[in-house]
């Protein structure tokens, strides 16, 4: 991108995050009500050692930890490029490396192309819960690609 190339309207100020808002407060939700009632299950049946209260309070905590896992997907973007945060990877891509953004009918989340010819899937943005929050955040990340990436994108979108 050079210095004279103008700003397309409607373009966000980086950094601009993108996740999928709605699926992480679901997940959070449930992680914590989940949490709370197993632990107050173990608290309350008397016939319990602390030994066993213990592991009550233990698996209550690893179903917490599974779905906080599960919540972090989310994409950032910057001046210098986007980092991708899936369940367990994190990954740094320039935008540059970044040749399309696909989010077709079906897609469980949005792909990126790559310059090294592999595909990326970025869970940050999936249309389960909010469809119309991940189609518009896809076409502001495709736009955001067009303008600070190598422009060679021929992104499609069928939903």
């Amino acid at each position: 991108m050079s210095a004279s190339t103008p700003r397309p309207p409607g373009l966000p100020d980086l950094p601009v995050t993108f996740r999928p808002t709605r699926t992480r407060v679901v997940l959070l939700t449930v992680g914590v009500a989940m949490f709370v009632v197993i632990t107050a299950v173990a608290m309350v049946l008397e016939n319990l050692g602390p030994g066993e209260r213990t592991s009550f309070v233990f698996v209550a905590l690893l179903f917490f930890g599974v779905l906080a896992l599960l919540s972090r997907p989310r994409v950032t973007t910057d001046v210098t490029g986007v980092t991708v945060v899936n369940i367990t990877r994190t990954r740094r891509l320039a935008w540059a490396e970044i040749l399309r953004v696909n989010l077709r009918a079906g897609d469980p989340w949005v792909f990126l192309d790559l310059s090294d010819g592999t595909s990326m899937p970025v869970l940050g943005i999936q249309p389960g819960i909010a469809r119309e929050q991940a189609i518009r955040d896809a076409r502001t990340l495709r736009a955001l690609v067009d303008f600070h990436g190598s422009g060679v994108n021929g992104a499609t979108e069928n939903s």
